[in-house]
């Protein structure tokens, strides 16, 4: 089971308006990891968690190969494969720009895609291909990043597999 990982907006909350609580990590960081300022917005309790849904973790961000620099390291994460989008944004439409990507990187396996960008036409696009097997595609709270309630959603789907 593939989980495609958003960070900003995700794992990295912004636009609540009270202040983000500032997290210390228990884990070593890299130099670059402990130079970036937004970091310590990420609860680095969320490492352990995502491992313990037992899936594969794939970023699925910007971020690209950074994640694996500054995020990883603050989570307790090993090094992640990284989804490399395409260098022309899919053309317009309800689509999400990830969508295509992320499915296309599925290659028919199951998956769970967290990201605060997620809209309808992505979920119904992806319901309505061949996929042998389910995705689950879940919107998180870009204010708040992903909470209790968004591990309690995953892990109902994952239990329901």
């Amino acid at each position: 089971m593939l989980l495609f990982l958003d960070i900003d907006g995700t794992l990295l909350p912004f636009g609540a308006g009270d202040p983000y609580p500032a997290y210390e990590t228990p884990f070593e960081l890299t130099a670059e990891a402990a130079a970036h300022p937004l970091l310590a917005r990420i609860d680095p309790a969320l490492g352990p968690r995502l491992l313990m849904l037992g899936c594969e973790l794939v970023w699925a961000t910007t971020w690209l190969d950074d994640a694996n620099a500054c995020v990883a390291p603050w989570l307790g994460l090993p090094p992640l494969p990284v989804v490399h989008w395409p260098d022309e944004p899919e053309g317009p439409g309800p689509l999400h720009w990830k969508t295509r990507s992320i499915v296309a990187w599925a290659a028919g396996r199951p998956f769970v895609w967290l990201d605060d960008e997620i809209t309808g036409a992505d979920r119904d696009w992806v319901a309505a291909l061949p996929l042998p097997e389910r995705a689950l595609l879940h919107r998180v709270d870009h204010r708040h990043g992903l909470t209790d309630d968004d591990f309690g959603v995953v892990e109902e789907w994952l239990g329901g597999r």
